[in-house]
């Protein structure tokens, strides 16, 4: 289709900022196809069509149009500056032809004879001469009289914008000006200006330094104007200020102006940091007493809660109760591994005399494979401690778990090892009342969180890598990054402290969110989120992204 563009020979730059370029012979809108590449695409362009040097845009309709053959060579002939007729014989630099003399005559081309005013003088030029010269002996015409000479000034500042400052001028730095005179320099002081015969001698006991004398002079009282002599002391003070003058350099001082909104960092929106909760998606209901704990399968398929009766594993999605564990007291904690076990800790399966044990239980829920090869009837671990146990946490593989008790001693964490039924005190003697411990997710370090230090142990070399200060008075709950270099622990004082282990053993930043004591802190392990739950019934999810 021939889509002709009637616009005319006018700038094209007029259709610039129109969806069209033009009117067809319809008087039809022309509309201007869409022309979306970056410099990305016509590189890939450049680079794999073959026709990319001879396509070119058509000003009149934005289109690319293929320049045939013929018109290549037409432009090829023309940018070497050839004729554009390829068909146009002719031999630019060829020598020129001269018509009137390439062909001696003998007779003029013209053989008319010549006039006979061209052989006399003319009567009109001779009138004109003669009215001159008359005109010049009766004075009326006059020769021109000679200029004068006068003296030639020139303006320094006529090329000079009058609105530049020159830098000397801009740069001066007007000297400060002296004191100005006050009361105790008065002829007739008041009364309190005055000294005393003490203060005198402690005057003319001190060094004439400014620092030490508040006054370089004694104050007088005169009667009257008149009775005033000369001062002693105005040479010496011009000679002082003419040497402030000349010796003490004066600089201009650059101020920066900083706008106070300016310091204070953009945060982003909240919508350009989702996914994150907003709304309450599930409630389950069926425990009849206090809830202790709870925690997610790493698959995210089971959540297991325990409450001060028996506790029971449900189904994220689906709200249901699964199957409750024979335990009659309170749960103090309720961790998971990959092996398909929970670890209860029950103390009231066990009498007063007998030493606290954790219990393994294989729920027989999820992967087939995963709960089949392990042993229904998980016998309970060696005894751990005569105190309650307080916190169980599982380490990434799933074989190993440590425990921490309530007591005071050497034996306040225990690391168990499920496939051997064995256990071990990694620590001699107590180095405070251990709050919550820790398996980092990918390197051999185990956590060690006492009420204000977080302390940090190599489970391959056996010793102290680090200790973190916590800056709070009492450590509450403790959580890793799945990436495993940044920590947050929680506190009883309200606080939350973030860590990062490649930086510093001090806390990276210290955030007061809560108004009252933190019980618990996690870290999402896919989203760059963690949470934190308080007493004051809060529970604060922030966004902390990792690089």
């Amino acid at each position: 289709q021939d889509i002709r563009n009637t616009v005319g020979n006018i700038p094209m730059e007029w259709y610039e900022d129109f969806p069209h370029i033009g009117y067809d012979l319809e008087g039809r809108k022309i509309y201007k196809p869409i022309r979306n590449k970056d410099e990305l695409d016509k590189f890939l362009e450049k680079m794999e069509n073959p026709d990319y040097w001879r396509t070119v845009q058509d000003k009149m309709t934005g289109a690319d149009i293929k320049l045939t053959d013929e018109q290549v060579e037409l432009v090829q002939r023309l940018q070497k500056g050839q004729f554009g007729d390829v068909h146009f014989h002719f031999d630019p630099y060829e020598p020129a032809v001269d018509f009137f003399s390439h062909e001696v005559m003998i007779h003029p081309v013209t053989n008319r004879p010549a006039d006979k005013r061209s052989f006399i003088p003319s009567l009109i030029e001779k009138e004109k001469v003669s009215k001159l010269v008359h005109a010049i002996k009766m004075g009326w015409i006059k020769p021109r009289k000679p200029k004068e000479d006068t003296p030639t000034y020139y303006d320094l500042w006529a090329h000079e914008d009058p609105n530049s400052i020159l830098g000397r001028h801009k740069m001066h730095v007007p000297a400060p000006k002296m004191k100005l005179p006050g009361h105790e320099e008065s002829y007739n002081p008041p009364p309190e200006y005055l000294l005393s015969e003490e203060e005198k001698l402690a005057w003319e006991q001190q060094e004439p330094a400014p620092a030490e004398r508040k006054l370089n002079f004694v104050p007088q009282q005169y009667r009257c104007l008149r009775a005033v002599p000369a001062y002693p002391r105005f040479i010496q003070e011009r000679f002082e200020r003419c040497l402030d003058l000349y010796l003490c350099p004066r600089q201009r001082k650059m101020r920066v102006n900083v706008d106070p909104e300016d310091l204070i960092p953009k945060l982003p929106k909240p919508r350009d940091l989702q996914p994150f909760p907003t709304t309450q998606a599930l409630v389950y209901r069926g425990h009849t007493s206090l809830v202790r704990c709870l925690s997610i399968s790493p698959s995210g398929q089971w959540l297991a809660s325990g409450e001060d009766s028996p506790p029971g594993l449900g189904h994220p999605t689906h709200t249901r109760h699964q199957c409750p564990a024979p335990v009659q007291e309170q749960v103090p904690a309720l961790p998971h591994n990959s092996a398909g076990l929970v670890a209860l800790t029950p103390p009231a399966l066990f009498p007063p005399h007998r030493e606290q044990s954790v219990l393994l239980v294989n729920p027989c829920l999820g992967d087939k494979l995963l709960y089949g090869a392990t042993d229904p009837h998980e016998p309970d671990l060696p005894p751990c401690s005569p105190q309650a146990l307080k916190q169980v946490t599982w380490h990434g593989k799933g074989d190993y778990f440590a425990t921490v008790v309530s007591d005071n001693s050497s034996m306040q964490v225990l690391i168990h090892q499920t496939s051997k039924r064995w256990s071990q005190n990694p620590f001699r003697k107590s180095k405070g009342l251990v709050q919550c411990v820790l398996f980092h997710p990918i390197r051999p370090y185990f956590f060690v969180a006492t009420q204000r230090y977080v302390r940090v142990y190599n489970l391959l070399k056996q010793e102290l890598t680090k200790k973190l200060m916590a800056n709070c008075k009492w450590v509450s709950s403790m959580a890793i990054h799945p990436g495993g270099d940044n920590i947050i622990c929680g506190s009883y004082d309200s606080k939350l402290a973030w860590f990062d282990l490649d930086l510093s053993t001090r806390p990276y930043q210290l955030l007061r969110h809560h108004k009252k004591a933190l019980r618990s802190v996690a870290f999402h392990k896919h989203y760059p989120l963690f949470a934190s739950g308080s007493d004051d019934g809060t529970v604060i999810v922030c966004h902390g992204m990792v690089y």
